[in-house]
């Protein structure tokens, strides 16, 4: 591996570590690399399985073999390993990954924590989405255990198939059907996802433990999650229901209602950054509305094995993927970008921005389709139509690419959304927006023309 100044100098920044237990993943977190000994580590790990007596600790390698630890001098090299990688991933637009670490048992006494090293469960208050998401990925971590959230979120009640009643379906999309459903013992109107999986029950095992971490995701822009759980080869996601639904059922939205709805999309996305979640899936279907005028995404990445079974068992296009996604080549935040701009392209316009795939709409086979958006300049707004800033806003998240390494901090600190965010009032103005949308479309009143 190439080891550049940059990395001596991450030697003194924050980091995650991600502790793998029996029952699920725990980050905790540390200052500064430099500061961290085995004797802390340990306590830290400790911490999170009271139950075990764990004398070492394991890490994996580039090729994936355990490399086990037992000393300082071994955390060294597993510290100066992490670093070297992290280093490649930000080189290459990527998200840094945590340092994973496999805790192993023994019969060996505890140890002192001497230096106070503590497993951090809290995260930070939300930070204004102008500020840089570097910021906030070395100081946010998560905010509960999952089986203390697994409590709040459903009352004490675990939520089961028996008991939700099914009352409406809502649609299709990504190899699943949602639902509106009703949750008996919880008194709680849920959205449940339903996606038929044929997958063994080890994978099954592998996706729920990758989801355990939306109990811990904690922000107004990100859909509240309650449960999953399998019956036979389908998996049911239990979400907070949303009554306004998705916003590509809305067609043509005005820019002011667009701009109360890209400060929660950015918002949202930030929040998921400083987790390390990348969307992977930005679109207006998992843009949600809801009466209160709120705004939150959904069907996130999350579980790396979800996604994989779903494009195993169903063959798709996403047309708001970026070019580099559909050739194959890295992609990290940038990726998710392109498709916020895409996304707000068709909902400024009512329709999809690629005017050759418009054109070709019933005949387009879905190669045809990937080769336009790989291929083709990327589209553009209509001159005259709308505000410089709204435009810049588009443009630029057209432009971020892996090779600019501030697109992160340039999407953030736009003028656009910093005047939203600014003005109080334009805020409450967008949410009656939404609002008024909602009504106009459920009820068919007579403004409605004015929104399309």
């Amino acid at each position: 591996m190439l080891i550049s100044n940059s990395m001596f100098e991450m030697d003194n920044e924050a980091i995650v570590i991600r502790i793998k237990t029996p029952l699920g993943d725990m980050d905790s977190s540390v200052d500064s690399a430099s500061l961290l000994n085995f004797n802390d580590l340990m306590v830290a790990i400790r911490d999170v399985m009271p139950e075990a007596t764990v004398t070492a600790f394991e890490y994996e390698d580039e090729v994936g073999d355990r490399i086990t630890v037992r000393s300082d001098e071994e955390l060294k090299a597993m510290l100066s390993y992490y670093l070297n990688t992290v280093n490649e991933q930000r080189m290459n637009g990527l998200l840094p990954d945590p340092l994973q670490i496999f805790p192993r048992a023994g019969k060996t006494p505890g140890i002192r924590n001497i230096h106070g090293l503590k497993v951090n469960t809290r995260p930070n208050p939300e930070s204004d989405c102008t500020h840089a998401v570097s910021d906030s990925i070395a100081n946010n971590s998560l905010k509960k255990s999952s089986a203390e959230l697994k409590k709040i979120l459903t009352n004490g009640q675990q939520i089961n198939a028996q008991d939700i009643h099914y009352q409406e379906l809502l649609g299709h999309g990504n190899g699943g059907t949602v639902y509106k459903a009703y949750h008996v013992l919880g008194n709680r109107v849920l959205a449940v996802k339903v996606i038929p999986l044929d997958i063994t029950v080890e994978l099954q095992k592998q996706i729920m433990s990758e989801l355990e971490i939306l109990y811990k995701c904690d922000s107004p822009y990100i859909i509240t999650f309650f449960s999953a759980f399998f019956v036979e080869n389908r998996i049911s996601i239990c979400t907070e229901f949303m009554d306004g639904g998705s916003l590509d059922v809305y067609k043509t939205i005005p820019e002011l209602v667009l701009g109360r709805i890209a400060v929660a999309v950015v918002k949202g996305l930030t929040y998921l950054w400083s987790l390390k979640i990348l969307h992977r899936d930005v679109k207006p279907s998992n843009m949600l509305v809801n009466t209160r005028g709120q705004v939150k995404l959904c069907d996130f990445g999350v579980s790396t094995q979800l996604v994989n079974s779903i494009a195993k068992t169903y063959v798709g296009t996403n047309a708001y993927m970026a070019p580099e996604r559909i050739s194959g080549e890295q992609y990290g935040i940038h990726a998710d970008v392109w498709s916020v701009g895409i996304s707000f392209m068709e909902l400024a316009l009512g329709m999809f921005p690629y005017p050759q795939i418009q054109k070709n709409q019933g005949s387009l086979i879905p190669l045809q389709l990937l080769q336009c958006i790989v291929d083709e300049d990327p589209p553009v707004l209509p001159v005259g139509e709308f505000s410089e800033m709204f435009v810049h806003f588009i443009t630029l998240c057209k432009l971020v690419s892996a090779r600019l390494s501030t697109y992160r901090d340039h999407m953030l600190q736009l003028i656009w959304i910093n005047q939203i965010i600014v003005k109080e009032s334009k805020v409450s103005v967008y949410i009656m927006g939404l609002k008024c949308i909602y009504s106009c479309v459920r009820m068919h009143c007579s403004c409605s023309s004015y929104w399309f």
